[in-house]
């Protein structure tokens, strides 16, 4: 499927929550009719109460404000948020609540992990950022290194349109049909600037793999360079084939991953880089902090930023959100951050002490990923990764 972009937009690239609960913030604190909240956790710490604050503010004021959360990743927020958000006025609704004690029964694993915000339809935020602390990053150093865009023109009602549509989805399954909303009632959002820009979900009906398929045909298409990266990285076949043709015709790819990492996931991504270094591809990992972010410059020209991590999970069951941005100027600012981390905050694997590791890391590092390639077998993912 095509990716369908939409000119006259005007998006802002967010550093982490130091750049996008302000801007969020105050975007709530505009709204005049509505706005959707969309996110995976949420938190009881100072920035999950700050948002709480804007949103309870706006619900008072006769805003209809509608918060989706997911039933494992929000499964922790304070009944005092809840409480505070009920009584203001705004209606909150859980994503498949945790309701089946089977860890590995596959449904519970269709998570909702989208990032995103609309607001008025003038509005809108994609990203891979939760409500919580920049700080808040339990077993793994802080602070959090993640991203996000601040949309406006034609791509933010898009972001309402997406955004309704799963809202209704929940109200009927949580048994909430009059809590459905119809389209947007107001004037289309106008022209905002230049910027050429697409809104991205995956899902499990029309959109299986349109966040795969998009990066699939960017990378197959790079002519001189692809940046990506990943908190969470285990690509199937295809990407990881993807990223090594590009290598071997001489594209400079390079990735920045995660450097702290709970140990079996790091180390079954880590049984993937003899591959990806033999066919050229150069691998950083990031080890300032924690790298939550999920995006991708290719070419000078092309950039996504949003949810999806490149894992089974991401790719083939959760309901992702990614913003995917035709220009220049936006890719050129991301490619400096990312460069910039890369510069500051991460080291390189080098090749050819990769290729000499001590057996027993090796036997590590094999046995982590077997035992994740069991784990997505036993899903019924085996097949494609």
């Amino acid at each position: 499927m095509a990716v369908r972009f939409l000119p006259g937009n005007r998006l802002a690239l967010l550093r982490a929550g130091a750049e996008y609960f302000p801007a969020l913030e105050a975007a709530i604190g505009a709204a005049r009719s509505e706005l959707f909240l969309e996110t995976y956790i949420y938190a009881g710490d100072a920035t999950g109460r700050r948002v709480t604050r804007a949103l309870c503010e706006a619900a008072s004021r006769g805003v209809a404000v509608r918060v989706l959360v997911d039933g494992f990743g929000a499964k922790d927020m304070p009944a005092g948020i809840v409480r505070d958000l009920e009584g203001a006025g705004a209606r909150l609704l859980v994503f498949r609540p945790e309701i089946f004690p089977f860890p590995w029964r596959r449904e519970r694993l269709r998570r909702m992990h989208r990032k995103l915000a609309a607001i008025d339809e003038s509005v809108a935020f994609v990203g891979g950022i939760n409500v919580i602390d920049d700080s808040d990053t339990p077993s793994q150093p802080p602070p959090r290194y993640d991203f996000a865009a601040r949309i406006e023109g034609p791509l933010a009602g898009a972001v309402r349109e997406e955004a309704g549509r799963l809202w209704n989805r929940v109200a009927l399954a949580r048994l909430r049909p009059e809590w459905r909303v119809g389209p947007w009632r107001g004037p289309p959002p106008s022209h905002r600037g230049e910027q050429r820009a697409a809104l991205l979900v995956r899902d499990n009906v029309r959109h299986r793999r349109s966040i795969e398929a998009a990066y699939l045909a960017a990378m197959k298409s790079a002519a001189r360079e692809i940046v990506l990266a990943n908190a969470y990285f285990l690509p199937g076949r295809r990407f990881r084939s993807a990223l090594a043709q590009a290598a071997q015709r001489g594209v400079r790819v390079t990735l920045l991953l995660q450097g702290h990492e709970y140990p079996l996931l790091h180390d079954a991504t880590r049984a993937l880089y003899g591959t990806l270094l033999a066919a050229g591809v150069e691998i950083r990992e990031y080890d300032r902090g924690f790298l939550h972010a999920k995006v991708a410059v290719i070419d000078g020209h092309w950039a996504t930023v949003g949810s999806s991590n490149i894992d089974p999970l991401s790719l083939l069951l959760a309901r992702e959100a990614n913003v995917v941005v035709e220009d220049r100027h936006f890719a050129a600012e991301l490619r400096a951050a990312l460069q910039s981390a890369m510069d500051r905050s991460s080291i390189v694997i080098e090749k050819t002490r990769w290729f000499h590791l001590p057996l027993w890391r090796r036997v590590r590092i094999w046995l982590a990923y077997g035992l994740a390639r069991l784990v997505i077998g036993i899903v019924g993912l085996g097949g494609r990764f």
